[in-house]
């Protein structure tokens, strides 16, 4: 056993101390989506809604290393998913993970080339990060959410959710940190300036969480393990940073609540 002066570590002890888990939001938002899972030597990314250059740069700036990426999944196939997709499998040689239903969904300038495909509910293993994807409800062909696991960690990504299902219960349950929509503000959007047709749209099963569903899923379905949510794609014109932390506030003594940005990278945690 190596002797670090007077105290001893088992090898077992020093495996165990080296495994973490990386999360970051390289970007959320109606503007673009990307969101970066890791361990000690493998990550995956979820949706690739920004291009390869501002990945590159948040990625710098945030400290994460886009070169540990070994595959992208892709929830759906919206522009603010979608659109770096190309020159991201492109510059870095990286095998893209749609339902078929996606992909044929997804514009042909956005299509990556090296493409795997899944069906909802699959486990897919990544160099052994096990990506759980399940379905969700959103105005897209085939809408799924993920969660990653890795190191004795589940990440979820749950953002686009239009209406909370058992799926979406289930998983988010079992998650120790999660990226959750907390699209809109509900006074700021029915009192806003979004034409009646897309406030419908945006509040409808196949729309956005607001802050308030996204309280009262993280209320009643976290477990005991919980310990971050990053609050995601939060909208522009219907709400602010300031009334989604606001909105978290009644559960923020047990969990660290974080916002994301459409601007810039998160904070990055370790677990």
């Amino acid at each position: 056993m190596p002797d670090f002066g007077n105290t001893y570590y088992s090898f077992e002890n020093l495996v165990i101390r080296d495994k973490m888990v990386e999360i970051c939001a390289l970007a959320s938002g109606s503007n673009g989506n990307c969101y970066y899972v890791g361990n000690e030597s493998d990550a995956v990314l979820i949706d690739a809604g920004i291009y390869y250059n501002r990945l590159i740069e948040r990625a710098e700036a945030a400290g994460v290393d886009i070169d540990k990426v070994r595959a992208v999944f892709i929830s759906h196939e919206h522009t603010d998913h979608v659109s770096g997709a190309y020159g991201i499998a492109k510059r870095l040689c990286l095998p893209f993970y749609f339902t078929r239903k996606t992909f044929n969904n997804t514009r042909g300038q956005f299509r990556p080339a090296d493409v795997r495909y899944f069906e909802p509910g699959d486990v897919c293993d990544v160099f052994g990060i096990k990506v759980h994807t399940f379905s969700k409800r959103h105005d897209a062909s085939d809408p799924c959410s993920f969660v990653i696991e890795t190191n004795g960690r589940k990440i979820g990504v749950m953002t686009d959710i239009g209406i909370v299902t058992e799926a979406v219960t289930d998983h988010f349950s079992q998650c120790d940190a999660v990226f959750l929509e907390s699209n809109y503000d509900e006074d700021m959007l029915w009192h806003g300036s979004y034409p009646y047709y897309l406030k419908q749209r945006v509040a409808s099963e196949v729309g956005h969480l607001s802050n308030n569903q996204s309280v009262e899923l993280a209320s009643n379905f976290a477990s005991s393990n919980l310990s971050h949510i990053f609050l995601s794609h939060i909208s522009a014109e219907n709400n602010t940073i300031e009334k989604a932390l606001m909105a978290f506030s009644q559960i923020a003594q047990n969990v660290t609540v974080l916002p994301t940005s459409r601007h810039a990278a998160s904070e990055v945690v370790r677990l």
